[in-house]
């Protein structure tokens, strides 16, 4: 099979299960024979850093969700296979009953970036506090005292807070994960 027709398409799915429909699509199209003619099926993701239980935890989330990128050649029988998979809903941009329509290049290469560029991403927070903020202490074992920051050592990722324990200052140092603004 000749790589000049294989182009982009969208599938729209429903929202949530998209790496379970991704998985479908796989399966379905290798089970029908059908390989040559969808080479990749890309779930955009991205990497979300979240606070439950005072713990951090990463992680990944679809960029978009309810869409999944397949890289194809739709002739015959393949976008009929793909429809029918459970959970699919068809394919983005298509009119009822008509064909549906390839992504732009520049469409492609901007969303393959950004898949790349989420997938390489370091944990890039930015900094939200500045010297001299009130913050109050919500994890460890000052929980619940409230000081104002001294520092900001952004390659630690921590701050020095001074806090007032039993009416004399105190320094502590503290990462971001373990204040909040008041």
């Amino acid at each position: 099979m000749a790589d000049s027709v294989m182009k982009w398409y969208v599938v729209r799915a429903i929202g949530g299960q998209e790496n379970k429909v991704k998985a479908y699509i796989e399966t379905e199209i290798s089970r029908v024979g059908l390989s040559d003619y969808v080479s990749q099926v890309i779930v955009p993701t991205e990497k979300v850093v979240q606070i439950r239980n005072g713990k951090k935890v990463n992680r990944e989330r679809a960029f978009f969700p309810g869409y999944i990128m397949v890289e194809a050649n739709l002739s015959g029988e393949v976008p009929h296979v793909i429809r029918a998979i459970t959970g699919v809903i068809g394919f983005l941009g298509e009119v009822k009953g008509g064909e549906p329509v390839p992504m732009r290049k520049s469409e492609v290469n901007r969303m393959l970036g950004k898949v790349d560029e989420l997938s390489v991403q370091d944990e890039n927070i930015a900094i939200p506090f500045n010297v001299g903020e009130t913050v109050k202490v919500v994890d460890g074992p000052f929980n619940g005292f409230d000081g104002t920051i001294e520092k900001v050592n952004e390659e630690k990722r921590k701050l020095e807070v001074m806090v007032k324990i039993f009416g004399r200052k105190t320094p502590l140092e503290l990462s971001y994960m373990q204040v909040d603004k008041i």
